[in-house]
């Protein structure tokens, strides 16, 4: 065959090779939770040595997980609103329960032990957690650090009810006019239905 011929055919194929597998990972993504699906429960190492596990909150009424960590510019400027949201929900039966799921061989400052660093330095009255084998974060399907699942126990079963953001200012929270996470279970507390679902979670990408 002629070489002149051969070169545009290679190009044309390689082209919609590309396509392909472009097509394929837009059309399949990494499924996690989506709302009203049921959590499966984890067992995470704590900052302070514990294994910890949704079954060990008997009273909870649900949880506040947040992928977190301790390096992202967006994750640091909510620190102090998880221990905010810790002190104004745990009591009504919403603990914060937070995780990191980056990968320390990734990101060198999100080891286990700068984790507990920064839960001392910032004071966190709640489990701070360490995704090691990396493999949570993608059974929730967080993207972002940091990412919100609010969960409801519902006869048993722990079940998904609002996906995203904290609030509407992730960079700066004395500017915060919508507070999403809150707002939500405020509603559940009263005995409604979640009125905003899911938001757009804003934050630095999962380092895995």
């Amino acid at each position: 065959m002629n070489t002149k011929k051969i070169l545009p055919l290679t190009f044309l194929i390689l082209t919609m090779v590309f396509m392909l597998s472009s097509f394929i990972l837009i059309e399949n993504p990494i499924k996690g939770y989506d709302i009203g699906d049921e959590v499966t429960d984890v067992n995470l190492k704590n900052v302070d040595g514990t294994m910890v596990s949704f079954s060990d909150y008997d009273t909870a009424l649900g949880f506040i997980v947040i992928f977190t960590c301790n390096t992202c510019p967006y994750a640091v400027a909510s620190e102090d609103r998880l221990n905010d949201l810790n002190a104004e929900f745990k009591s009504k039966g919403y603990p914060v329960i937070a995780i990191n799921p980056n990968n320390p061989k990734v990101q060198p400052d999100d080891t286990f032990e700068l984790m507990q660093e920064k839960a001392k330095e910032k004071k966190f009255t709640f489990p701070y957690l360490y995704d090691d084998s990396n493999s949570v974060y993608a059974q929730f399907g967080a993207t972002k650090t940091p990412h919100v699942y609010l969960i409801q126990k519902e006869k048993g079963k722990n079940i998904v009810k609002y996906i995203g953001a904290i609030d509407d200012n992730v960079r700066n929270a004395s500017a915060v006019k919508d507070r999403f996470l809150a707002n939500a279970i405020n509603e559940l507390l009263a005995g409604k239905e979640v009125s905003i679902k899911k938001t757009k979670a804003i934050g630095c990408s999962v380092k895995v």
